[in-house]
């Protein structure tokens, strides 16, 4: 039972103090915990459906491979997907329910490419205990009826038209006789329940071949003794009673009973299957080796056999073949990802599901292969779930995290090194040592593709053209250029023209006959510096401050005028302005100057070379690059510096002013910048030690890291044999790449062959420490390990395994000291999980050193201190020098005393402990203050007391939540996740007058994420630039149980109340799928209460902007008061 609590004790809270989040996926949930296969896109269209927690995928499989068709989210998470299809329709109707009880049917539109509700409905009962094994969903074979237990005791019918005639009532109206036209075949009718004996449902299937539904389910009594039992469902009298067939017992490891088409069905015990047929004998064939069936998928039936695809809990992958008459047979195929569900599509193709590790498409081949069996990968399906555990780190020192998550569980195991940016995909590499630049040109001016590649060195330049063969090859001259100077710039020019500017001259040569047409060579034997040109305009830079400026003239490159500043030129571009979103102009008005000595950036303007604008920008380093571009709808001047530094500023075209003046730090080396177009828009690429990409979104200049370690030109290359590519120079040569979107995450797989449940960081000795579980042999007990692993290679340096039954569980690296040199630590928490106990009653602490050259390794662990405690331990923090503990119902700190040499132990001694928790399993800290997250209790709040060394309760939240994860935001805000799938803040209540008030931790904000926690961690995947403070500050990461990665970012009251009205905005305007609300989806619902997600943005909703229709967009920005692009 519940009841509506609007706001509570909150209500009473100063509303100029609340705090307000904004919390957003940045990773979807990849886990799929089921699939189905089906006709929905079209009647002749193979379709793969899959359930990833709150959205469906639907994909369609092609002669490439699986295909996705579309993606949908859904407001509520989803617990059952099935597929039927009633005789009147030729593509199949897809049956959704969600874990808060609502349902729809679904099918597709091809025309519009959308998915429709064709009905929806809502299930909740106020009174009833939802099922303990989770919501079952079934649908008759014959679309009689779907089936859905999702109470204890209570099976729920929805009964559907299936056409049958029945004798109709006639209405009479007026004088006239109506008949009443009879419903749709397939559509749903009204429900009824029906009264369940049986409470604990492990699985349940409807059987083939009967006259009326037939109801098959496999349940657990109160002494853990599992039987199956069948019913008879009487859809016209509401009733069912038992059909004749049961099993009084069957073996415990029963997980899964499967209906088989030709009537009878089939359970799988660990040591045999067993097969009734449709009149009730029994067939059993005993098994070679333990299965633990977990999942199973028919593939077909012919006139001699029936055949399921049958997976276990080892990831083993399995054929059944059930003849007609005669001996079951079963064949091990070879080993996939653990499977969560197995759909067998069409022609050996076969989809594994799963939820431990990545899910796949695989082919099952008629020959056996000694490494893979009967089974080829086709593809793999990145999967991040279970997250575990996941640290931030900037490993690079670029100023970037990177998210390193604990993914996956048993074999399946790995970690995930997750990082936002732009992706480079190396496609040609060329060893070239010293290139100073790097330039592509077309073989003629109007030519859609780039066939040359125009290399630099000191010396000389050298050319690569594209042979018929798709293939660079080497010439030794090319259209007159100086071959044996360096290029300081080149381009292709109108008219089918080129330019050449060397340190000694202008080279303007005709391309279609490789013909010298203008030499231009500066005066009084001086020299050419740096240059810039474009498809009409050519300026140079001499000695001594002198710009010398050319134009495209009838046909010749002619010098149209010269200037004097007061100091050397150090850099200049004319790079063209766009115009419109497609229109890239040939021609500059204006030219932008970077100067030596007092370091100012001017702009001149064309063709006169009359100072427009100065800007000094006032820093001992002087530019390096600089450059003129349009961004969005914004024309930008881009100011690099030789130390990394970079400054940008507003362009205004109309009077060359310059404004909103903004500097960031992109490096520490002089940074080259350059344009390239993707997807119809322009960005800069910024060459440096830490290459990064601008663009602009929503009128604002966003910076994202690209995935190379250091990059000295860049120029785009679109040919035919690299489409739409980047060349990028190093140090040690040239390479071609393609570039993958703009601003994602980009996720690198390291494999384990073991499940990682833990992991820290230290910076010191450049290592990680990782807990890990190993599975060492089927039906034996998995073994423990520290893993020292080094933080480049990712190879493994060293390993300490536990004892039998000892079990890890929390791991921290900690220094116990302030010195800057003191030396750092693994702390390592254990609980001892032996048979004969319930709980653990028995723990350790240990404590790890990383020592150097070690015999087998460059670092090896130590282990230099151990503490037996009464418990296990959840939790360990670095703590004020000390180490922070949670031991089951206990808090408990400690001190160490440092080993004297290397051969020496050290010492833990407790200090003092706080009590009284169910089991504290999270720990947060800030300064003096410990956050503590129970698995009932909520939240506590401690305060140690240095001088009487011991805790002191400050605050707690009296309200019952099973925390899954908790973390400080600031010195008064805490945020925890809950089993349920919230998120919720609370916070100190320092200004109460009363003294009771003050000791309770105010709930302050809730949204219900839908996906259950299990790490925050302070941190962003943003590059940390020193730009003006944003209106959401990215503050805190989070992983979940479904692989999704979350951030929460922190909103003033201002951005908040906009972001507010944008969601109202989103939800008036926008129809969702299943007519399923997002705000009952949020909605708050815990341990008897209920409210409505307070103090929360929900991003996902307001990120959904995007994926609204022009005339949704136009709605939305109209009511807001706003233009599509002041939206994004």
């Amino acid at each position: 039972t519940s009841f509506s609590v609007p706001y509570g004790r909150y209500s009473s809270l100063n509303y100029e103090k609340d705090m307000y989040n904004y919390i957003v996926t940045a990773h979807k949930p990849s886990s799929v915990y089921d699939a189905v296969k089906g006709n929905f896109t079209a009647p002749t269209e193979t379709n793969l459906i899959l359930n990833k927690s709150t959205r469906i995928e639907i994909w369609t499989l092609t002669p490439e491979g699986l295909k996705k068709v579309i993606e949908a989210p859904i407001h509520g998470k989803i617990s059952v997907i099935q597929i039927y299809k009633p005789k009147n329709r030729d593509t199949d109707l897809l049956f959704v329910a969600t874990e808060r009880f609502n349902f729809c049917v679904l099918s597709f539109d091809p025309a519009r490419r959308r998915i429709i509700t064709e009905a929806y409905g809502d299930l909740h009962e106020r009174v009833g205990r939802p099922a303990e094994k989770g919501q079952f969903g079934v649908i008759d074979p014959m679309c009689r009826m779907i089936g859905l237990h999702w109470y204890q005791g209570l099976f729920k019918v929805i009964p559907m038209e299936t056409g049958v005639a029945v004798k109709r009532k006639l209405v009479v109206k007026s004088t006239a006789i109506v008949k009443k036209s009879p419903p749709e075949i397939g559509t749903l009718k009204e429900t009824f329940d029906l009264r369940l004996e049986e409470l604990q449902i492990i699985s349940m299937t409807f059987l083939y071949g009967f006259p009326s539904p037939v109801l098959a389910i496999l349940y657990f009594d109160g002494q853990d003794n599992r039987h199956i039992k069948t019913y008879n469902i009487n859809l016209l009298d509401r009733d069912w009673h038992e059909a004749g067939f049961k099993i009084d017992s069957v073996s415990k490891s029963v997980e899964l009973i499967i209906a088989v088409p030709r009537g009878g069905l089939v359970y799988f015990e660990e040591e045999q299957i067993v097969y009734y047929d449709l009149h009730w004998s029994r067939r059993t064939l005993l098994l070679k080796r333990t299965t633990p069936v977990k999942t199973a998928s028919f593939i077909e039936e012919n006139a001699t056999e029936t055949k399921f695809l049958v997976g276990d809990n080892y990831g083993q992958l399995s054929l059944l073949v059930i003849p007609h008459s005669g001996e079951m047979d079963f064949e091990l195929l070879g080993k996939v990802s653990f499977p969560k569900c197995i759909v067998y599509l069409d022609n050996g193709y076969v989809f594994i599901g799963s939820h431990f590790g990545d899910s796949q498409l695989i082919h099952l081949t008629p020959d056996y292969n000694s490494g893979s069996g009967y089974i080829k990968i086709v593809e793999n399906y990145l999967n991040l779930a279970p997250i575990s555990d996941l640290i931030v780190v900037d490993l690079d020192k670029q100023g970037q995290g990177q998210i390193i998550t604990c993914s996956g569980g048993f074999e399946d195991g790995t970690l995930r090194i997750i990082r936002n940016g732009v992706g480079i995909a190396e496609q040609a590499v060329l060893e070239m040592h010293g290139i100073r630049g790097v330039w592509a040109l077309r073989p003629s001016f109007g030519s859609l593709y780039d066939e040359i590649l125009v290399i630099t060195f000191i010396n000389e330049t050298r050319v690569l053209t594209m042979t018929e063969g798709e293939e660079m090859q080497e010439v030794e001259n090319f259209a007159c250029f100086a071959m044996d100077k360096m290029t300081l710039a080149t381009g292709n020019m109108m008219g089918n023209m080129l330019v050449q500017v060397t340190e000694a001259s202008v080279r303007y040569i005709n391309q279609d006959e490789s013909k010298l047409v203008t030499e231009w060579n500066p005066p009084d034997n001086s020299k050419i510096t740096v240059a810039s040109v474009n498809p009409s305009q050519v300026v140079i830079a001499l000695g001594g401050g002198v710009i010398v400026y050319f134009e495209v003239k009838d046909g010749q490159l002619v010098e149209t005028s010269k200037t004097k500043l007061d100091y050397d030129i150090a850099c200049l571009t004319i790079h063209p302005l766009r115009e419109t979103k497609t229109t890239l102009s040939n021609t500059s008005s204006v030219l932008a100057v970077g100067l030596w000595t007092d370091n100012s950036v001017r702009i001149l303007s064309l063709p006169s070379l009359s100072l427009i604008t100065r800007e000094h920008l006032g820093n001992e380093t002087i530019p390096r690059s600089v450059l003129l571009v349009t961004l969005g709808k914004m024309h930008y001047l881009l100011v690099a510096l030789g130390d990394g530094t970079l400054y940008n500023f507003v362009f205004h075209k109309s009077d060359s002013r310059l404004t909103d003046r903004k500097k960031f730090s992109l490096g520490t080396q002089p940074i080259a910048l350059s344009t390239f177009m993707a997807n119809g828009a322009s960005y800069v690429f910024c060459a440096s030690d830490r290459p990064t990409v601008i663009y602009a979104n929503d009128k604002k200049l966003m910076y994202s890291n690209v995935n190379v370690k250091e990059v000295n030109f860049m120029c785009p290359f679109n040919s035919a044999s690299f489409p739409n590519s980047l060349v990028i120079t190093s140090e040690d040569g040239l390479k071609i790449g393609s570039i993958d979107e703009i601003q994602k995450l980009h996720i690198k797989t390291l494999r384990l062959n073991e499940m990682p449940r833990r992991i820290a960081y230290q910076e010191s000795s450049h290592t990680f420490g990782i807990l890990t579980m190993g599975i060492i042999g089927l039906g034996l007990e998995p073994q423990h390990h520290l893993r020292l692993m080094d933080d480049k290679t990712f190879g493994i340096l060293d390993s300490f395994t536990f004892d039998t039954y000892e079990m890890v569980e929390s791991i921290t690296s900690l220094k116990f000291s302030s010195a800057e040199d003191a030396p750092e630590y693994y702390a390592i928490g254990t609980g001892y999980a032996f048979p004969d106990e319930e709980h653990p009653r028995k723990g350790r602490i240990l404590i790890f050193c990383v020592e150097n050259k070690t015999e087998k390794f460059d670092r090896g662990l130590r282990c230099v201190a151990s503490e037996t405690v009464n418990g296990t331990v959840p939790s360990l923090l670095g703590f004020n020098d000390m180490l922070l503990a949670s031991i089951n119902s206990t808090v408990a700190l400690f001190s160490f005393t440092s080993p004297n040499d290397s051969t020496s132990q050290g010492a833990l001694t407790k200090l003092t402990t706080h009590t009284g928790y169910t089991h504290a399993l999270y720990l947060a800290t800030r300064g003096d203050f410990i956050v503590v997250g129970d698995m009932i209790k909520s939240f506590s709040l401690l305060i140690y007391k240095h001088d009487e060394k011991k805790f002191e309760e400050i605050a707690k939240d009296y309200n019952s939540n099973w925390l899954t994860a908790v973390e400080t935001i600031d010195d008064e805000e805490f945020i925890g996740g809950d089993a349920s799938g919230h998120v919720i803040t609370v916070r100190t209540n320092n200004d109460a007058p009363d003294e009771e008030d003050r000791a309770r931790l105010e709930e302050e904000g809730g949204i219900h994420f839908g996906d259950m926690v299990n790490k925050f961690k302070h941190g962003s995947l943003a590059m940390h630039l020193p730009e003006g403070e944003p209106p959401a500050i990215p503050m805190l990461v989070f992983g979940t149980l479904s692989g999704a990665i979350g951030v929460v970012a922190s909103l003033t009251e201002e951005k908040f109340k906009y972001l507010q009205k944008l969601e109202d905005c989103i939800r008036r305007t926008t129809p969702t799928i299943g007519n399923l609300r997002q705000k009952d989806w949020r909605r708050c619902e815990m341990d008897r209460r209920t409210f409505e997600y307070r103090n929360f943005i929900d991003g996902d909703l307001i990120e959904s902007f995007i994926d609204c229709t022009r005339k949704q967009q136009n709605a939305i920005a109209t009511e807001m008061g706003a233009s599509l692009e002041e939206l994004g």
